[in-house]
């Protein structure tokens, strides 16, 4: 695996470490130059079994993973990653269908780019996605709402006291939906707010909030707490009623 440190860009996201998981060396080569030239500390693997195995060892910033690889595919590697850990997965595709993008996003993946895609779109996707996750703005005070405590600054939520284990941009809709709880937003209000897209593939918010209900509702065939408004979008209610 190759670790080369480049001139870094500063900020909170120097010396960040990216792993890519590319078996095309071509394509590998180019994201690992890329990454490098931005400062990044960048780790590759060309299958799924050695991604699982450097993200033990090696404890990424973020993953960039290609959907497609010899052995495990990038959504299962994506499922295994997430049956432990919330670190940020950028999902590759060459699949273009919406179908194909949903189950990427469903395997827990943060974010997404089609091939073929811009090097420089990926670095910026890259650093979008770890500023969320790092959080670099002002710290924000814990506070508890319903039977749910959030801590921004620490990235940590959790229900009746117990942790709750979400992904980067689960976190992220999570957290801005408590600090507008009772309000109705729409997909693409929440696009624009939680993904920071102008434009976008409105599937993205539906997927991520049903993953979202995984893990905050009781039963989620009978959501009561992140609602969906009929002919706007959806709505927490902490207090688990309609």
């Amino acid at each position: 695996m190759s670790t080369a440190r480049m001139p870094a860009h500063g900020g909170d996201l120097a010396d960040r470490r990216v792993l890519v998981v590319e078996d095309d060396p071509t394509v590998r080569e180019v994201v690992e130059t890329y990454l490098q030239a931005d400062g990044f500390i960048v780790d590759v693997a060309s299958d799924g079994f050695a991604a699982l195995d450097a993200i033990e060892i090696r404890r990424p910033d973020l993953v960039v993973l290609d959907r497609m690889l010899p052995g495990i595919d990038g959504a299962e590697v994506c499922r295994r990653i997430r049956e432990g850990s919330a670190v940020p997965v950028i999902l590759l595709t060459a699949l273009g269908a919406p179908e194909d993008r949903v189950a990427g996003l469903e395997a827990g993946a943060d974010d997404y780019l089609t091939k073929p895609f811009s090097p420089r779109e990926l670095v910026l996707r890259v650093q979008a996605v770890l500023r969320r996750s790092l959080r670099e703005f002002t710290p924000e005070a814990p506070f508890d709402l319903g039977p749910f405590h959030l801590d921004a600054s620490a990235r940590v939520a959790r229900k009746d006291g117990a942790e709750l284990t979400l992904s980067a941009r689960e976190f992220d809709l999570f957290a801005f939906l408590l600090k507008h709880p009772r309000r109705a937003f729409t997909r693409e209000e929440l696009l624009r707010a939680v993904w920071g897209w102008e434009f976008g593939d409105l599937s993205t918010v539906t997927v991520t909030v049903r993953r979202l209900r995984e893990k905050i509702e009781g039963d989620v065939s009978q959501p009561r707490i992140l609602n969906t408004v009929w002919g706007v979008g959806y709505r927490l209610d902490p207090e688990g009623t309609s």
